[in-house]
């Protein structure tokens, strides 16, 4: 890692261009217009618990959509936003296909930086991984078939539960509490992002933060398989991201 911040990485100007994804993708108010009017049908017409509460705070809640069908495996979506914007009723969208391929879609929310920091962030996603863990059977659910996913800062968030010492959080809870993660287009080193003006307002991370909270740093806590992904036309910071995680998990 210590030629990546030498000679060889982007300048402060380059970085804080290559993570605006919003400047590089121009029409992106008309994808998010879509995501609205699809997640609002999908809430109108399908089966669905809102709002359920895992914890206490304003945003420590999820949508659930249960299947009817299969084998009772369930996937949490952690939604993209920087940790800062989006809501889990933007991605309500995802339901559909979920459902009608015999999956139950847990659509997961938390509270926003700055209002709370990231650190505060990661421990909702433990308290919604363990709230869908105990809560699963009453809702349809195996216990033993619960997935995780993410996209951007969701990506993120699913690796960090992947590396989650789950019986150190809750005794009752089993070290593969997740069966399998999916990390899309996430951030796994975040120690660029302090240099992220724009970003980093909200974010509040430094140097100590950002290693504690990247998970290109941590072990896997099971050899539970995961997945990440990145698109080929997105900026050269989040492929080179997207490589970083697969060598850092190849390296533990």
């Amino acid at each position: 890692m210590e030629g990546e911040a030498g000679m060889n990485a982007p300048d402060k100007s380059s970085l804080s261009k290559l993570y605006n994804n919003r400047e590089l993708v121009p029409d992106h108010a008309q994808y998010f217009a879509r995501w609205a009017e699809d997640s609002q049908k999908a809430r109108g017409t399908m089966a669905s618990h809102l709002d359920l509460r895992y914890g206490e705070a304003p945003g420590e809640t999820l949508d659930l959509f249960p299947s009817r069908k299969g084998d009772g495996s369930c996937m949490m979506f952690i939604h993209g936003g920087y940790w800062r914007s989006l809501d889990k009723r933007d991605f309500s969208f995802l339901a559909p296909t979920f459902v009608a391929g015999g999956i139950s879609l847990a659509v997961v929310n938390y509270d926003l930086c700055p209002k709370v920091s990231m650190e505060e962030i990661v421990r909702q996603m433990l308290r919604a991984s363990r709230w869908l863990w105990l809560n699963a059977e009453e809702y349809g659910m195996d216990q033993d078939r619960l997935y995780v996913s993410g996209h951007s800062a969701g990506g993120h968030l699913s690796a960090m539960l992947m590396a989650a010492q789950w019986p150190a959080f809750d005794r009752q809870l089993p070290k593969d509490l997740w069966k399998g993660g999916l990390a899309i287009s996430g951030v796994y080193d975040l120690r660029p992002l302090i240099d992220i003006d724009w970003l980093n307002v909200d974010l509040r991370l430094d140097e100590a933060a950002a290693l504690r909270l990247s998970p290109a740093f941590l072990p896997p806590a099971t050899r539970a398989p995961v997945i990440s992904c990145v698109g080929a036309d997105e900026s050269s910071e989040f492929i080179r991201q997207n490589a970083l995680r697969k060598l850092m998990k190849l390296d533990k």
